[in-house]
């Protein structure tokens, strides 16, 4: 084999093995060591479709554990684009006015408001004085949704979403509770979201991951968290594409495309010959499709990520080319283009909203940095007929106390902050559930995380029951063992 073929196999050929389990694919090595050599880079993006034409079975049939699925009932969206604020968005700098803040800013919590058992990570809940929130509200759209001034491009979709104002939890912490949010559990080891809902309803695409995620900073929670697959075979994790540099490593052809057809075809009957003597040994025709998905994807990995044929207009709506907003400008503007070619589940995560100190000046540098390209995302949805069919979903890991800390800062809460959703099947311009007159607990139609996580999977067309799979003894789910659809939000 040549030096550039064999540069070429080298690059795009991790090693699976199958299982006669429940788990149809495991990693030879160890999850931890797969995760360090995988994540980040080319390996993890031909995982994303690993398997996705050939991935014969110890029967010696060809399975695809990709292949699109029919939904449990009728889906009102296909595709979900998740924005993760990460580090804890304060509800009452965004979504969740509070007039009775301002009226006592700088007292002492009132004694109705003191409960004891409410922890926080560094003060007691009833601590501190309390601070109003540095941004007014005003009402917009026809709805008249109240939305801070924070974001004055996404207020001009008030009308398209759905505001939850009572969501919460009772992890205080980052990890944690990042990991709930994106996976339903506080523990390790569980499926993110994304994860869930390619293993449910498979790929949309042959050429490109089901399931993609972006980064303006990194991962807070460790890739494992916020992409990963769990205990769900590997298949199904995230594929990373870097917002800055080489978006996808390793993409470069080795050699002409030719060359690279006649390798992958001789390769083919080579392994061929010798799989037909091993029927019950699926591993070579794992390799056989890594290749051919690493071929495809060299031509269908730059063209998603070549921006030059998007017009003036289009990257002045979105912000690429000016700052503070190029960078998670370029990730929205390639977010619409993977909706565009069959990526089904999306996740853009956005760094850093732990506002301890100055939460009012660090809120404000975030919201200027993503308002307007959050906005441009959906107007140009909308005006390409896509934001019916997709689910749009912000949100933080918790939201931040209504008591100062430190220098003008707030501490986490997760007793009650905002989440908001638009797109497919969504009844937008209104606010779900409240929280107090502070804004530290939810107390009306309160939603837990895994009532969002039963929401956002009804409205694509799966049961959150239903979808389980079997791990360590029972039936594992999203949802845990509770979870209700907010019906408030169906159309």
């Amino acid at each position: 084999m040549s030096i550039k073929a064999q540069q070429f196999t080298n690059a795009f050929a991790p090693h699976i093995m199958p299982s006669t389990h429940c788990q149809r694919y495991l990693p030879v090595q160890g999850r931890r060591d797969f995760l360090r050599h995988s994540a980040m880079g080319f390996g993890a993006s031909i995982l994303g479709l690993l398997m996705a034409q050939d991935a014969g079975a110890a029967d010696g049939k060809a399975v695809n554990p990709l292949a699109p699925k029919e939904p449990h009932y009728p889906a009102k969206a296909k595709r979900v684009i998740f924005f993760f604020a990460g580090g804890g968005p304060s509800q009452l700098e965004t979504f969740d006015p509070k007039p009775a803040l301002a009226k006592y800013n700088g007292q002492p919590i009132p004694e109705s408001f003191k409960t004891e058992g409410l922890s926080l990570q560094f003060m007691k809940a009833s601590d501190g004085k309390l601070m109003a929130s540095s941004f007014p509200f005003t009402k917009h759209g026809q709805s008249g949704l109240e939305i801070s001034s924070l974001f004055p491009h996404l207020s001009q979709h008030a009308d398209d979403l759905a505001v939850i104002r009572s969501c919460h939890h009772d992890s205080f912490i980052h990890g944690p509770s990042s990991a709930l949010m994106n996976t339903g559990s506080s523990m390790l080891g569980h499926p993110s979201s994304g994860a869930w809902v390619t293993y449910g309803l498979g790929s949309m695409t042959e050429n490109l991951p089901a399931y993609m995620t972006m980064t303006d900073g990194g991962f807070r929670a460790g890739p494992a968290v916020s992409y990963g697959s769990g205990f769900l075979p590997a298949i199904y994790q995230g594929t990373v594409l870097h917002a800055e540099g080489t978006p996808i490593t390793n993409l470069t052809a080795a050699g002409a495309p030719g060359q690279q057809r006649i390798m992958l075809d001789t390769l083919s009957r080579w392994n061929g010959r010798f799989a037909a003597q091993r029927p019950e040994d699926s591993r070579l025709a794992a390799q056989l499709a890594n290749y051919e998905l690493a071929y495809r994807m060299q031509t269908a990995a730059p063209d998603l990520i070549n921006i030059a044929d998007e017009s003036a207009i289009t990257r002045e709506l979105y912000g690429v080319d000016k700052e503070p907003t190029a960078k998670f400008g370029r990730m929205c503007l390639l977010a619409r283009r993977m909706a565009e070619r069959g990526v089904r589940f999306i996740q853009l995560f956005n760094n850093d909203w732990d506002g301890h100190g100055e939460c009012a000046q660090n809120h404000a540098a975030n919201a200027s940095r993503t308002d307007q390209p959050i906005a441009a995302l959906l107007t140009d949805l909308k005006q390409r007929g896509l934001l019916d069919s997709t689910l749009v979903v912000w949100a933080g890991e918790f939201g931040r106390t209504p008591v100062m800390q430190g220098s003008n800062g707030r501490d986490h809460s997760p007793y009650g902050f905002s989440v908001w959703m638009a797109g497919g099947g969504v009844r937008g311009g209104q606010a779900i559930g409240a929280t107090d007159d502070l804004g530290f607990r939810a107390i009306e139609r309160k939603v837990h995380v895994h009532d969002l996580h039963a929401t956002m999977l009804a409205l694509m067309g799966l049961d959150h029951e239903r979808l389980t799979y079997h791990f360590e003894g029972r039936a594992r789910r999203l949802t845990d063992v509770f979870g209700n659809v907010v019906k408030e939000i169906l159309v």
